[in-house]
């Protein structure tokens, strides 16, 4: 088994064994899916960016790693969304699913605490998808830049199906 196979847990998430690397002011795609525009998540609170700008990712990978280098400022008691900050300002928001604060944890596993200092890839949640679904609940996963008015203009990276690491979108 090798490396990449131990650190992913076996083969059924080995297309997800990308190299992460970091890029200044740039967002890397946080699980394996395929690319929503804003105004497609089915959210009006993010598809409206009263949070701020960023996109929507329909999910196919279980595992929700780091989009860039920094450090977690926060992960819900309810585990299903995680707060960070790069080391460069850019604050985001990964909201897996919608309305999944009412599953209070049933079908994540978070992987850091608050205070962690992470590297672009590191594991952050484990997602049980199909327990999504079966509450009843969208999959889709909101990345939201909550200090985007400090931030520019967001240019989108990536379109279609993409895999975790892939550059999302950049400032």
């Amino acid at each position: 088994m090798g490396f990449f196979d131990k650190l992913f847990g076996g083969k059924t998430e080995q297309e997800e064994t990308v190299k992460f690397f970091g890029q200044s002011k740039t967002v890397l795609t946080p699980i394996r899916g395929k690319v929503l525009a804003q105004a497609d998540i089915p959210d009006e609170t993010f598809a409206q960016g009263i949070l701020g700008p960023g996109c929507g990712i329909e999910p196919t990978g279980k595992t929700v790693y780091a989009p860039f280098d920094g450090t977690v400022e926060q992960v819900a008691s309810t585990l299903h969304a995680v707060g960070l900050t790069s080391e460069d300002g850019i604050e985001i928001l990964i909201h897996v699913g919608m309305d999944t604060v009412e599953m209070q944890g049933k079908g994540f596993k978070a992987l850091v605490k608050v205070g962690d200092k992470v590297k672009a890839g590191t594991p952050l949640l484990k997602v049980d998808l199909d327990a999504i679904r079966a509450a009843g609940h969208p999959t889709a996963t909101a990345i939201i830049v909550t200090n985007g008015d400090d931030m520019g203009e967001l240019k989108m990276l990536a379109e279609g199906d993409v895999l975790a690491g892939t550059p999302l979108f950049k400032f």
